[in-house]
């Protein structure tokens, strides 16, 4: 071989080297999934309790009625008519501004001398007859009572009350097994179980606020004032014996248990503190 294809030779070959020398093998790319990140479960829905702002207004919520309204305030529902100059009471919207709260210098509206039109009652089932008595109330059908008798039931527990609650002696609305108690979230108040018929009483002196059907998923409902801020709470009777306006004494017949709007017979009884639900058992004697 001559000396030129030698170095034609020589220069391929180094030149082979050289581009050997300069490529690189790259890793093959694989894609690999990403793991979801474990889904945490939506927290629980509380409902939210009613709340009044500093100049004791309310905005009307999705699901409202006066008549709810006045017991989640401890108020009476003409009140409420009289204090927000409403012509229907069963007339409120989403977003419309209630005063829940008495004006400076203004009298309780269920002392004035004209009566206020009452809500028509809601649609709820009825189980038993006969029907609630929902006599309108005038003010010449408010009974006169005497003064409660002293009580011989064991001493009330401790609680912090206002003066005008002091002179109050509580008792067990109804004989009966207690099926359900006080649970904030989930029971605001007590299930008594007992019979069709059942006496019902008041289970403090008061006057009655309330007496009909107008409270979705209370039944007959019976509610008694005792004091400016101390109301109680009496649902799914199957009769209604008083009417709004009356006086009551402690231990007075008020109602006779069922089951109206309810699966079962028994008692659903409530105290009510300025409107907020509390353990009844703060109150009532020990049995």
């Amino acid at each position: 071989m001559t000396q030129a294809p030698r170095l034609a030779l020589l220069t391929i070959l180094i030149g082979l080297v050289a581009g050997c020398s300069t490529t690189t093998r790259q890793a093959p790319v694989v894609e690999r999934p990403v793991a979801a990140a474990p889904s945490r479960p939506a927290p629980a829905q509380v409902e939210e309790a009613p709340k009044q702002d500093e100049r004791g207004m309310y905005t009307v919520r999705k699901g409202d009625t006066l008549l709810r309204i006045a017991l989640d305030f401890g108020q009476n529902y003409r009140d409420l008519v009289a204090w927000n100059n409403l012509a229907n009471p069963d007339d409120i919207k989403v977003g419309q501004v209630l005063r829940v709260t008495q004006p400076q210098g203004e009298r309780n509206a269920n002392i004035q001398t004209q009566p206020v039109p009452m809500p028509p009652p809601a649609n709820v089932p009825r189980k038993t007859e006969p029907r609630a008595d929902k006599t309108p109330y005038t003010d010449g059908k408010v009974a006169a009572t005497t003064p409660p008798p002293a009580s011989t039931a064991p001493a009330t527990p401790a609680a912090p009350v206002a003066a005008d609650e002091a002179r109050l002696s509580w008792m067990w609305p109804s004989e009966g097994r207690v099926i359900a108690t006080f649970d904030d979230g989930r029971n605001k108040g007590l299930d008594i179980a007992g019979k069709l018929g059942q006496p019902v009483v008041a289970a403090s002196a008061g006057k009655v606020m309330y007496a009909g059907s107008g409270i979705r998923g209370y039944g007959n409902l019976v509610i008694v004032k005792h004091s400016n801020s101390l109301l109680s709470a009496y649902a799914h009777n199957r009769k209604i014996v008083v009417k709004e306006g009356d006086n009551v004494t402690r231990g007075q017949v008020i109602a006779e248990m069922g089951d109206s709007d309810a699966d079962l017979v028994k008692l659903h009884f409530e105290i009510r503190q300025q409107g907020k639900p509390v353990d009844p058992t703060r109150f009532l004697p020990v049995r």
